[in-house]
């Protein structure tokens, strides 16, 4: 059996810095991690941007500087929190100082956040997407000037700095059909969430494809992204159980629950007692954020009633055979990338990329093409 055409990414979370008591040691972890993960030849890091957090462009612009090959990019950034002429200057900027490195990692975020917390004006979402993709290519581009009439009516700015790359690749997270033909129309790929089922990203890779043959683009060029964060243990259960907090708060939000279509689960009657649990609908009408959820949600309620077994057959993880199989599966989809967990503390580059050419390796061989892993 061939070794999967899979390359491997990672996601950095604030989450850590959140709660560490030493700051400064917080941050050289961050810092460590990827550095060992450019050395290992993983393909590209995403750096998570949530308004409550930290400023991911902020982080991205230090590890450029800290690495040599990994790519860089948010993971995701929106058109709310960053305005469409922000966001071209910040990827500009991270093009430049990364050597052409960058890409953008974009999504509509969380607009009751938005509407209700910063009182912005949101628009219709999607529209507002779609005006985003437009501009960045208007100011990505000599003359590097830019216009439109939609959502934010720019009238002819002009940018004087441009990135290193001609077009730096903008991948858009999506669950909804109308995001997914976005998609399929103007970017270079999709971001897919963590327990996305098999059903669920076969039809939606199976549609954006289409989308980007009708729209007269070639859909080999597109690349599915697939956040699993895998996992190789033999003691899945504590995995599973961060991963019951994970739905919780993520994907409980609002439209989340088509992403983890299952045969033989009912998802949607799930979902919507977790949602119940944790007070979703009523937090996101305060504009309360993921803090607010976690203080005023019944997390413990809702993580007892996510079935174990949904989660296994959504996640990643599990003994080394297990998750190859499910690569494998995830790989016949159409995935080309999929996140893996970050490395241990004190694991080396030698030893973090010796674990990731496991998992795409023949069954009976340990070898590896280096095309696999970067």
């Amino acid at each position: 059996m061939a070794p999967l055409p899979l390359r491997f990414c990672l996601d950095l979370s604030y989450h850590a810095w959140a709660r560490a008591a030493d700051s400064a040691a917080a941050v050289a972890r961050t810092i460590e991690v990827a550095r060992v993960a450019d050395k290992a030849g993983v393909d590209s890091l995403w750096v998570s941007e949530d308004p409550d957090g930290w400023d991911a462009f902020a982080l991205l612009g230090a590890l450029a500087r800290e690495t040599a090959h990994v790519r860089l990019g948010p993971g995701v950034a929106n058109p709310y929190l960053r305005h469409p002429n922000l966001l071209a200057a910040s990827v500009a900027t991270l093009d430049r100082l990364s050597g052409g490195r960058a890409f953008l990692g974009l999504g509509r975020g969380q607009t009751e956040w938005y509407a209700h917390a910063f009182g912005m004006e949101v628009g219709k979402p999607v529209e507002v997407l779609e005006e985003t993709f437009a501009l960045l290519r208007q100011w990505w581009a000599p003359p590097y000037l830019a216009s439109s009439v939609g959502h934010f009516a720019v009238q002819e700015w002009e940018r004087t700095i441009g990135p290193f790359q001609a077009a730096p690749p903008v991948y858009l997270a999506a669950v909804g059909p109308r995001a997914l033909d976005l998609a399929a129309r103007h970017a270079d790929g999709v971001l897919f969430n963590d327990l996305a089922s098999d059903a669920f990203l076969a039809e939606a890779i199976a549609a954006v494809r289409a989308g980007a043959a009708a729209a007269g683009r070639d859909p080999a060029r597109l690349e599915f992204y697939v956040r699993a964060g895998v996992t190789v243990t033999d003691d899945p259960e504590p995995v599973l159980e961060r991963k019951k907090t994970y739905l919780a708060l993520v994907n409980a939000l609002p439209g989340m629950e088509r992403l983890m279509a299952t045969p033989d689960f009912d998802v949607p009657g799930i979902v919507a007692e977790v949602r119940r649990l944790m007070r979703t609908e009523d937090i996101l009408a305060r504009g309360g954020g993921f803090p607010a959820l976690r203080r005023s949600g019944g997390l413990a309620a809702a993580r007892a009633a996510i079935p174990t077994d949904l989660v296994a057959r959504l996640a990643v993880v599990g003994p080394l055979s297990h998750v190859r199989a499910r690569l494998r599966a995830l790989a016949s989809l159409g995935a080309s990338h999929v996140f893996v967990a970050s490395p241990t503390p004190g694991q080396t580059a030698a030893t973090y990329r010796t674990a990731l050419a496991a998992l795409v390796a023949e069954e009976t061989s340990a070898g590896f093409p280096d095309s696999a892993v970067g």
